[in-house]
């Protein structure tokens, strides 16, 4: 009974965000270097200005149900995508530099968080939307620190500016600097953001050096990469809840081990697990990863509505700072690595 009266309450604005989530979506589909979800924010916070406030109250409830839950629904779909052996086989050799580059973006969003006064989970989630997969990063780890819808919009903004600069200079800058295809591979899937960008990169780069077939490696790669949002989100989680108990909070004598391991990255160990077991193939996996796409479109749709546009103009001056200085540091140390283990 509960059930259906919260569902009274929420289905408009599911809904609502549903109606975003589909034009967003195709607009995706014909543009991947920007992607769904920056269509879908960007739609949604143009409405959040022409909706007047009595008539975006009775949608709040849905709005804030899909950002929060069809966000973490959308992370465990994810996981389905991740064949953990395949990962292992050819992404093993990536590893170095996908430590060296994850590294590279965490410690520089801290020390820039510290100089430039910058809040902590903005940085946070640029720090890993940087380092790790972009908007995927940023949805799994946005539930584990709480962070507000606009942080998550400020930090979605500055990834997609960088991945578009990413996916057209970057093929241009590989020739330049003579990397072979394998070293583009690896260029592209460790030091671009964003999956759909990594392969708009790696198919540009296909496009000026036929045969050369980077696609494949860049995308494993940069899947290989996407794992690190496990140790990462269950860091976050722990570190969340010493900090409660520092302040005081409801922790401070107790540890729980569902407030320190968030339910849906165990459900997104799980899927991938299931994926790697029974070998799922894909005809099976990838209907289930376009939902997870799609989900988190959905949930971006919302994030837009909730977001306020003028503050986010108003304060996104450093944050985009911090995102070149990453995007800049993951790149050189991407490059530097190669030249260390001789791969370029």
């Amino acid at each position: 009974m509960e059930l259906i009266k919260d569902f009274g309450k929420m289905w408009k604005g599911v809904l609502f965000a549903l109606v975003i989530a589909v034009p967003a979506w195709l607009l995706g589909k014909q543009f991947e270097v920007v992607g769904g979800p920056v269509f879908a924010i960007l739609i949604g916070m143009v409405l959040a200005l022409l909706v007047p406030a009595e008539k975006g109250e009775p949608l709040q409830a849905g709005v804030k149900f899909t950002s929060k839950k069809v966000l973490q629904w959308a992370v465990i779909l994810l996981g389905f995508g991740l064949n953990l052996a395949q990962i292992a086989q050819v992404g093993a050799t990536s590893l170095p530099i996908i430590v060296s580059t994850i590294t590279t973006s965490l410690v520089v969003s801290y020390v820039l968080c510290r100089a430039l006064n910058i809040p902590g989970k903005i940085s946070t989630l640029i720090g890993v939307g940087s380092s790790i997969c972009g908007g995927s990063a940023i949805a799994a780890t946005a539930p584990v620190i709480k962070a507000e819808d606009e942080e998550v919009a400020q930090a979605i903004s500055v990834i997609f500016l960088f991945n578009v600069i990413a996916a057209l200079v970057f093929p241009t800058l590989g020739g330049m600097l003579g990397l072979s295809n394998e070293g583009f591979g690896l260029f592209a899937g460790t030091a671009v953001n964003d999956t759909s960008s990594v392969t708009a990169a790696a198919a540009a780069w296909d496009g000026m050096h036929p045969g050369a077939n980077t696609l494949d490696a860049a995308t494993i790669v940069k899947l290989t990469r996407t794992l690190a949002i496990i140790p990462i989100t269950l860091g976050l989680a722990v570190w969340q809840v010493r900090q409660t108990r520092r302040a005081g909070g409801e922790a401070e004598n107790t540890f729980s081990l569902r407030r320190a391991f968030p339910l849906f990255i165990v459900f997104f160990v799980l899927a991938s697990v299931v994926t790697t077991v029974f070998a799922l193939p894909a005809a099976v996996t990838a209907p289930i990863k376009e939902l997870s796409k799609f989900f988190i479109i959905m949930a971006m749709a919302a994030i837009g509505f909730n977001t306020n546009v003028v503050k986010l103009v108003r304060s996104g001056g450093k944050p985009i700072l911090m995102g070149l200085v990453c995007w800049v540091a993951i790149a050189a140390v991407s490059l530097g690595m190669q030249h260390v283990l001789g791969i370029w």
